[in-house]
């Protein structure tokens, strides 16, 4: 296939592929469109940044080809508000030159906004599921005319818990439909999963399960603690000219916070922070302002790791790695799409070892080490953080060997010879004491 018109779109979807500049379909749309066309149930195993969302937007159009009734006749269902915004707008540019109603919903803002939004009708409804489900206990749309179910980033959908909602919205949605699944990886829960909600898929894999885009150069460095980070993310970011447009990943909310305090006031340029805690117009604002390239840096947890679609993204930083290592792979993704080039850089603490071997057996190979530059200023450990490292260690080793007991496992007390004789003697005591007691009786 070397063109959009070999599938049969209608002119309109192609006059905003056009528009788009999507000339040549990635592989993933190459194999899911025509599928998806012919109404079967899907299983899309696909890495992020490969053109997924395109890859069931564009059939859904040939399908739906023109507004039609008040309630929807797709959904879409994605685990974060971040990924609802995008494949809205994915939808919306796709969907430019038809007369297609669409609309994205998600948590965080007022149900009833939601609901006025969806009274003068809709065909392709993305959400998030708990949003989904308030919204039709709440009445403000039906569920028969449904006819596509899309579950878009599966594996984050069951990391997240979302499992049960999902449950119980498969129970309310018509049986008779198309399912969609698809995922950037492919383990036993998602093939439970797959079972359960799929009949007879067609399974279309674009790269080993797991895999990262090829065209993201990967290497680490051993950094030895917080505020050497801090001191090599700030050295980084003064290359304005490689480091144009960044992503600073961090584990936890205190840290990007953190992070976010310390290069705001050092690095060129404006730079925003997103994590959960955030306000969702602060949130959406930071992710419209990191897309026009107001911003330059964007320090966030891996609430974004899926959500942001956006190019020329020159680096991904992973100031420290995450707790779920297929994360890993979605916070890469997020640099080197759309067959540009892109750069991945994590730093390595000592008790992160243990994590950086379990991501290189999740995709499959060595990252590369570099050594730290020599005029990077090396913090000194101090004494609660070394205490802080060796019993992470001393943890992930007992997971690796549960026999194992490090420096810190629970000790008895230890009895010298004075305390055991002061026992002796006061127990001695209160026998005496008590055979006396006895003998006045």
């Amino acid at each position: 296939m070397t063109a959009f018109e070999g599938f049969g779109i209608g002119k309109s979807v192609l006059k905003a592929l056009d528009e788009i500049g999507f000339t040549t379909p990635t592989p993933i749309q190459e194999q899911a469109i025509p599928v998806i066309k012919s109404g079967k149930d899907v299983l899309g195993i696909a890495q992020t940044g490969t053109g997924k969302t395109a890859a069931y937007i564009i059939p859904l159009l040939m399908k739906l080809v023109k507004a039609e009734g008040k309630d929807p006749r797709a959904i879409v269902l994605v685990p974060t508000r971040e990924l609802a915004i995008q494949v809205g707008e994915d939808i919306a540019e796709l969907s430019q030159y038809t007369d297609i109603r669409h609309a994205a919903v998600y948590g965080g803002i007022g149900w009833t906004k939601h609901a006025a939004l969806l009274e003068p009708g809709v065909d392709i409804l993305v959400a998030t599921p708990g949003r989904l489900w308030d919204l039709y206990r709440a009445g403000a749309f039906g569920m028969k005319s449904i006819k596509t179910l899309v579950v878009d980033e599966a594996d984050r959908m069951l990391d997240m818990g979302f499992m049960p909602q999902l449950n119980k919205l498969f129970e309310v949605i018509p049986p008779r439909r198309q399912n969609l699944l698809f995922s950037a990886t492919f383990s036993e829960s998602i093939e439970i999963m797959s079972n359960e909600f799929l009949a007879f898929p067609v399974r279309v894999e674009v790269a080993p399960s797991a895999t990262p885009v090829e065209k993201v150069k990967q290497y680490f460095y051993r950094v030895p603690n917080f505020r050497t980070k801090l001191n090599f993310v700030n050295h980084l970011l003064r290359d304005e000219e490689e480091f144009k447009r960044v992503i600073i990943f961090c584990r936890t909310k205190e840290n990007a916070e953190d992070v976010f305090k310390v290069i705001s006031r050092k690095t060129e340029g404006e730079v925003r922070i997103l994590h959960s805690n955030k306000a969702q117009s602060s949130r959406i604002n930071a992710i419209e302002a990191f897309k026009s390239g107001i911003v330059r840096v964007l320090v966030s947890t891996d609430v974004s790791a899926r959500g942001i679609d956006v190019s020329k993204i020159s680096h991904v930083i992973n100031f420290d790695l995450p707790p779920r290592y297929e994360d890993y792979i979605h916070r890469i993704g997020r640099t080197a799409r759309a067959n540009t080039e892109g750069v991945a850089i994590s730093f390595i603490g000592p008790e992160e070892d243990f994590h950086l071997d379990n991501i290189e057996k999740l995709i499959r190979m060595k990252i590369e080490e570099r050594v730290m530059p020599s005029e990077i200023d090396i913090v000194p450990l101090s004494r609660p953080e070394k205490q802080k490292i060796d019993r992470e260690i001393d943890r992930q080793k007992r997971i690796a060997d549960p026999e194992f007991k490090g420096a810190f496992h629970e000790k008895k007390p230890r009895q010298t010879k004075s305390s055991f004789s002061f026992n002796q003697k006061s127990s001695e005591h209160r026998e005496a004491k008590n055979r006396g007691r006895k003998k006045g009786r």
